[in-house]
This record gives structure tokens, C-alpha cells and sequence, in this order.
């Protein structure tokens, strides 16, 4: 079968996948995310958005939208910020709009957020006006189709059986010439359709999007497909339905998706850039001067750990796209 139809089927499966069946975060899951590693990162994701309220002119009621929401800590922490900084923002969030399709998750999130939450399998279903949309490690879990030059030609990469056990494979495929032997290039249909969907709802009403995630700034060849199990890598192949399985977003494709949508891109910059600008290094020096030394070692571990070059920090991109009308947000400039 083909490798995105793998994919899906090993993460979002309804009885057997992945994301449906656990909680996968934290140090008894497989991975961990920033929002897990320091509240600060959601304060100052929840910061971006107040600073995005305001340019689209304060509107008394607009969609706050996360997508892939995980445990709903980065939602709790924006809103805390935002509650503390700018009551006006949160009360006119109408309502908390989570795109996730598990059900474990989703227990999880109305655990942390309460009552005020709208859950959606798709972002077709989130109701239309202004909007201002996150997703952080959303789209690195879509499923992706990989393609392999050798000899001269083209081959699509498959998984199939090789001695009773699953195995990838190769299928002649035409996607036309170029590339050298051994390239092998990546396409995220449903990345790109998803994209496509938020640059349309940005253009049709006042909105600003987000998105954070592991990648690459331009479109280039490479394996980046991986999986992980116990915060280890693994064989794709390995207990299908027991490990993450994602790939490497492309950020020059995923901004070129989101403008034919119809909104306006802004140049996607590291984690490490995005952070410090927006203050993480302040923010963690003023919560270290309320605390004793222990708990600012962590502090600073974790500012480490979101930030420097060889951690997340250049590992991590972030986007940013808005309604055609509303300026540049900081600290973005246009591609």
C-alpha cells in the first residue's frame, strides 16, 4: 500500500491508531512537546495572539482554534496570559475551537479547559468570522508520500510483506524527469489541502494563523520520515499503531498552500528567532528572581531546550499568515 495510506492507518485508525488509543506525551509517552516542557512557551504563543486580536481591530467575538491540541496545555497557558494581560481577549473568544479526531485526547483537553470547548474532526467544520488559529506539531502527523530516483527512474515507496513481515518497498511511479539517483522527494497532499483550507478562511474573514513545527525553510530533497517509541527512533515498520510515525514539514510549501488559499505569508524564521524575540529570555529571568536556585536551574534547562540552535531552537519553524487587510505581525516580514 502506499506509504500516506500506511500512515493514516497506523495513526488514526479508529480502534488501533495511534493517537486514537493513549496519550502519547510526556516522559511515560514517546515524545514530549514544548508546551509540556515550559508553560512560558504557551504565554508568549498567547502573547502573539493578543497582539493579533488587536490588529484585526478587537473583535467582540472571534474563533480561538487549535489544531492538534494535544493535552490542551498550550490552549490553558495562552489563556492564563491572556486572562492576566488582556481579560478583553479571552471573554470575547466565543468559544474554544480544538480540531482533534481522538478520543482520549479529547478527554484530556476538556479535563484542562472545561466546558468551553467546541471539538471539530476537521477544519471545514470550524464556524466561519474572524479567526485566530495555532497548530503546533499539527501538521508533522499528516500522512506523506515518499518517491525514490534509482537508475534513471522514478519509484513510489511502498509498504508491503517480505518473508510474512511488513516491509517498504518500491512501485514505479511517473511523476516526470530531473533529480539525481538516490534523491527522494516528499509531497504532503493532505498538508497542503489543510493549509489551502486556513489560507481561504483568512482571506473570507479578519484572521491570523500560527503554526510551529519541525522542518526545513525551502523545499528540497530528503528522507525525512521517522518514527519514535519510548522517545526513541525506530523502523517505520515496528508495531504499527504503537509508535509515532512523521515527517519534516515543508515550510516554502506549506506558506505557498496557505496563499493560494488566499491569505498573506509571512517568512517563516526558527523557534530560537520567534522565541527570543518575543521575549523568552526575559521571561525567564523574571520568573527566576521569584524562586530558589533549584527551580531556576530548571528554568534555564528548559530555556536551553526550546531555544538553542543544536535543541529545538533551529530544528523548529515558525509561520505566520494573516487576512490580505491586517499588517505584518511581529516578528514576521513578508516573503
Amino acid at each position: 500500500m502506499r506509504l500516506d495510506r500506511y500512515m493514516g492507518l497506523c495513526l488514526g485508525h479508529p480502534e488501533h491508531g495511534y493517537y486514537m488509543s493513549r496519550d502519547p506525551f510526556g516522559a511515560r509517552g514517546d515524545f514530549i512537546t514544548a508546551p509540556e516542557i515550559s508553560q512560558i512557551f504557551g504565554e508568549l504563543i498567547g502573547v502573539w495572539c493578543m497582539a493579533a486580536w488587536q490588529a484585526m481591530g478587537a473583535p467582540a467575538a472571534f474563533n480561538l482554534v487549535e489544531l492538534g491540541p494535544g493535552r490542551g496545555t498550550l490552549m490553558a497557558d495562552m489563556l492564563r496570559a491572556a486572562a492576566k494581560a488582556m481579560p478583553d481577549f479571552a471573554a470575547s473568544a466565543v468559544a474554544l475551537h480544538l480540531v482533534e479526531t481522538s478520543p482520549v485526547l479529547r478527554a484530556l483537553q476538556k479535563k484542562t479547559l472545561g466546558e468551553k470547548v467546541r471539538w471539530h474532526d476537521s477544519i471545514e467544520a470550524v464556524p466561519e468570522g474572524p479567526v485566530i488559529a495555532v497548530a503546533n506539531e499539527f501538521f508533522d502527523a499528516l500522512p506523506i508520500r515518499q518517491f525514490e530516483r534509482r537508475a534513471g527512474t522514478w519509484h513510489e515507496r511502498v509498504i508491503g510483506l517480505a518473508e510474512g513481515r511488513l516491509a517498504p518497498g518500491l512501485s514505479p511511479a511517473e511523476i516526470g524527469q530531473g533529480g539525481q539517483d538516490g534523491d527522494v522527494i516528499e509531497f504532503a497532499p493532505l498538508r497542503s489541502d489543510i493549509a489551502r483550507k486556513l489560507g481561504q478562511s483568512l482571506a473570507q474573514a479578519p484572521g491570523a494563523a500560527l503554526i510551529i513545527d519541525y522542518g526545513h525553510l525551502q523545499t528540497a530533497p530528503g528522507d525525512t520520515l521517522q518514527a519514535m517509541r519510548k522517545h526513541q527512533f525506530v523502523a517505520i515498520t515496528e508495531a504499527p499503531g504503537e509508535c509515532d510515525i512523521t515527517s519534516h514539514v515543508d515550510f516554502e510549501a506549506l506558506g505557498k498552500a496557505m496563499a493560494q488559499g488566499g491569505a498573506s505569508v509571512h517568512r517563516a524564521i526558527t523557534q530560537r528567532d520567534f522565541l527570543l524575540a518575543m521575549g523568552l529570555a526575559q521571561r525567564t529571568e523574571m520568573l527566576a528572581t521569584k524562586t530558589d536556585v533549584r527551580t531556576r536551574g530548571v528554568l534555564e534547562r528548559q530555556m536551553t531546550r526550546l531555544a538553542d540552535a543544536d535543541q529545538m531552537g533551529n530544528l523548529f519553524k515558525v509561520i505566520s499568515a494573516t487576512s490580505p487587510a491586517l499588517p505584518v505581525p511581529y516578528p514576521f516580514g513578508r516573503t
